[in-house]
């Protein structure tokens, strides 16, 4: 080794002469050695190329190069080198996302495959001539063009099936999607329904998004959530000594949205009393606070939300008529999962996408089994249901693909747990045995998860009268919900 670098000097940056130079858009390179005269080398073959380089003396200089330029992507490092070699760089930088090109004087078949193993894109042997260089530089140029390419064809398609999360490119999706996109830039309110897990938050999300009013904030309020005794105050807010408790005075939630868009989620579920008070907010738009003596200038849009069926409410008098027209200026019904099975190999994509950034894991895809199993399984819980199952797979999985034995146990039977025939016929074995499964646990487990999807399809997901009729408490329901993966907060 002649002319080593010092460990402590400072990595050294070059650029291609101007000629050169003019070749935009290659990629910078980082050049790793121990031997200045093979840098010096490289420096003149990446300058005729027109390559910008950053050159390093061993692996720890290599990984502060990366560490300090995010844009360093492509490395050429020698295998032997001082302090850290080439291999324990290679296994730090893979995980940098770069394409890293191992180099040595030493080359055997053995070495070159354990470099490409531990994830090098190529492998070159010293001496090396410099068309070499050229042709396994522009490998990687064509490599990673083709990839950002499809990068962004991926993102154009995606955003023509995508709004603000609501997913989708069945005809019913593209519709909600397309009334959306109208009237988000109107001061018009609208009034969204569909079953509880459908995306209703999601689409109020794009229209203040897509509004003149995004730079104000986007206020949301569950109407169902906040005791009646409280719920006035909460929105149109209080004057000090208004009720005992009030020590301050308080902004409602229409104030603290002026400007912006007020979301009232289960509208369908506000008390008689304060809908009166909420239609003369609505028509005048001024609102009162509880104690106070004038009334407030408000310019919130309101986006109306409810998995209820207010015609039907109307009708039985739960809902006031007035009201119910006045919000209903728009409106979008947003169809449940089961009537858009088509859309569930591309919901199953994103999540499992998004499940795997978030949880660390190397998952990128579906089996085609396991999304035959997705299809047919009804989703009581709709797109939160099967967020829940798709997270739990991602955790599950064994390899870089979701398989059928990694979704939860209802979704492989298409959502419906198998019931026993006579003598326990039909129900499930146990694994590696023909013999029924006769575990009353697993038994009560899959009959209330049963219930419950049938409990929700039947109130179309209102909660509180699928409590009702499954015999248990709203907050019961709520935990079972959760637990089984079907929709619970």
């Amino acid at each position: 080794m002649s002319d080593p670098v010092r460990s402590e000097d400072p990595p050294q940056a070059g650029r291609a002469d101007d000629a050169a130079a003019s070749r935009v858009g290659l990629p910078k390179v980082l050049v790793v050695d121990d031997e200045a005269a093979l840098r010096h080398l490289l420096r003149v073959i990446l300058g005729r190329l027109g390559y910008p380089f950053v050159e390093a003396a061993d692996g720890l200089q290599a990984l502060a190069c990366l560490e300090a330029d995010p844009t360093l992507r492509v490395v050429l490092c020698d295998v032997r080198m001082p302090r850290m070699s080439g291999m324990d760089f290679l296994r730090q930088a893979r995980q940098r996302d770069a394409f890293v090109v191992m180099m040595s004087a030493y080359a055997s078949t053995d070495l070159a495959v354990e470099a490409l193993r531990e994830g090098a894109y190529d492998f070159i042997s010293k001496p090396f001539r410099a068309d070499e260089i050229r042709a396994c530089l522009q490998r990687i140029v064509d490599r990673q063009q083709l990839a950002d390419e499809n990068r962004q064809l991926r993102a154009r398609v995606r955003a023509q099936r995508e709004l603000e999360g609501f997913i989708g490119r069945s005809a019913a999706a593209v519709e909600v999607m397309s009334v959306i996109e109208r009237v988000a830039a109107y001061p018009s309110t609208v009034l969204l329904t569909g079953e509880s897990g459908t995306g209703k938050e999601l689409l109020a999300r794009a229209l203040h998004e897509r509004s003149d009013r995004s730079r104000a904030p986007l206020v949301a309020v569950n109407c169902a959530a906040i005791p009646e005794s409280l719920l006035e105050s909460e929105l149109f807010g209080h004057e000090r000594g208004a009720f005992t408790g009030a020590v301050r005075a308080h902004a409602g939630l229409f104030e603290q949205a002026d400007g912006g868009t007020l979301l009232l989620d289960e509208i369908g579920d506000m008390p008689l009393a304060l809908q009166s008070k909420l239609l003369r907010v609505l028509e005048d738009g001024r609102v009162r606070r509880i104690g106070g003596s004038r009334d407030l200038p408000v310019d919130a849009r309101v986006v109306a939300a409810t998995a209820r069926d207010l015609e039907q409410d109307v009708a039985s008098g739960r809902f006031r008529k007035d009201l119910f027209y006045r919000l209903n200026v728009v409106h979008v019904r947003i169809p449940p999962l089961r009537e858009r099975p088509e859309d569930i190999p591309l919901l199953a994509e994103v999540l499992v996408e998004r499940a795997a950034r978030r949880l660390g894991r190397e998952v990128r895809s579906v089996s085609v089994d396991a999304q035959r199993c997705l299809v047919a399984c009804p989703w009581p819980g709709n797109v939160r249901q099967l967020e829940n199952a798709l997270e739990r797979a991602v955790l599950m999985a064994r390899g870089p693909e979701v398989e059928r034995e990694d979704l939860p146990i209802e979704v492989r039977g298409g959502g419906a747990a198998p019931g026993p025939g006579p003598d326990g016929e039909g129900a499930p074995a146990l694994p590696g045995e023909g013999e029924p499964d006769l575990s009353v646990k697993r038994h009560t487990v899959e009959l209330e998860r049963h219930l419950i999807g049938l409990a929700l399809q039947r109130t179309g997901g209102n909660r509180s009268q699928a409590a009702r009729l499954l015999d248990i408490s709203y907050k019961t329901l709520v935990y079972k919900l959760r637990d089984y993966g079907m929709g619970g907060e």
